[in-house]
């Protein structure tokens, strides 16, 4: 054989059709009415990765008692959060759908999808199906993994492609932690804050997740303990969500100068009796006055739009909280949201996969 063959370039695969991308988000009522509210409560709650405990019991448990008591409650949160554009977490990302498709060009069908009600999965991936797509880019907007958000997803998708009868090339975005923009997206927006007001403390809230998931996730049964296991984001623990949020942490006060001793990591939203990862959001707010903090920067890196969990839990709610037990400032930082470094991120994701 001539070998002068051998060493001549592999030509790329040539490109037959377009590439879709199915951009993530969790999901919210389609309005702040009770019933709408009831609605989302019931498909995002009666998940099996989100309440992982065996159907029938979670389904009395969702259908009997969370969402008819709680749904009256959460509709009046909703409202509060509820703009003129409706759900912000809608709002933007329809706007970074719309941009992130003209950053990307026409190669790419660009489609926003909501893991709870609508706009759905199943709808933007039948509109895929209808393109003949050569390939398709899934993108979770969760910037660390767990399984009851980044996995449902990945559920979700795989259950409704199964059923086809061609399946074209399907790549995941797992997470998205590391991605330098990102890290700098959230830098950028905590710098303005710290350029206006010197800080006591930088307070770094995630949502929180039952221990019980977190535990399952170690697969080997031997490297979590719930503890200084995170320390640290290596190979034994590179899925464990708790170890996750800790190196998110770490990469945003590198970013930020935050000196030892002037921040927390904390986990917020836990429902129900059971231990959820620690230390709590609520527990941590309430220790910090007695320990000379007056001033709090707080930041929601596990969310890249405003939401509940950002805008009414930790900016209104921690805020009367802190300055309950003597807390004098306390500032939110927003969400990525539609900020241009947020769709710079999401094209190098893109193009990378």
């Amino acid at each position: 054989m001539d070998v002068s063959v051998l060493q001549q370039p592999v030509s790329a695969p040539k490109v037959y059709g377009k590439t879709g991308v199915l951009i993530v988000n969790l999901g919210t009522p389609d309005s702040p009415n009770v019933p709408d509210v009831r609605k989302y409560l019931r498909e995002f709650l009666l998940d099996g990765r989100v309440i992982d405990i065996p159907l029938v019991p979670r389904s009395l448990l969702v259908n009997g008692i969370i969402a008819p008591f709680r749904a009256p409650k959460s509709a009046k949160v909703y409202k509060e959060l509820w703009t003129e554009t409706g759900s912000p977490l809608k709002y933007y990302g329809h706007i970074v759908e719309r941009e992130l498709q003209q950053a990307l060009g026409n190669r790419y069908v660009v489609k926003l999808a909501m893991r709870y009600q609508s706009p759905s999965i199943d709808a933007g991936l039948s509109e895929f199906q209808k393109l003949g797509l050569t390939d398709i880019i899934v993108i979770p907007f969760f910037p660390q993994y767990a399984s009851a958000s980044t996995g449902s997803v990945y559920q979700k998708v795989m259950d409704i492609v199964k059923n086809w009868q061609v399946i074209p090339a399907i790549r995941f975005i797992n997470r998205f932690l590391e991605h330098p923009k990102f890290i700098e997206g959230f830098a950028q927006l905590g710098r303005k804050y710290m350029a206006d007001y010197d800080y006591d403390h930088f307070l770094f809230s995630y949502h929180g997740l039952p221990e019980r998931q977190i535990r399952k996730g170690d697969v080997t049964k031997t490297v979590c303990k719930l503890g200084d296991c995170c320390d640290s984001l290596q190979a034994m623990n590179q899925h464990c969500y708790r170890a996750q949020c800790f190196e998110t942490t770490r990469l945003l006060v590198k970013a930020l100068n935050i000196p030892e001793g002037k921040y927390t990591t904390c986990f917020q939203s836990r429902l129900g009796s059971d231990p959820w990862i620690k230390p709590y959001t609520d527990d941590v707010i309430k220790a910090l006055p007695g320990k000379g903090v007056h001033s709090v920067l707080a930041f929601s890196p596990a969310f890249v739009a405003d939401c509940l969990e950002t805008t009414i839990e930790v900016g209104v709610e921690y805020k009367e909280m802190f300055e309950e037990v003597g807390g004098k400032h306390w500032q939110l930082v927003e969400s990525l949201n539609d900020s241009p470094i947020w769709i710079e991120t999401l094209v190098d994701l893109v193009k990378t996969a």
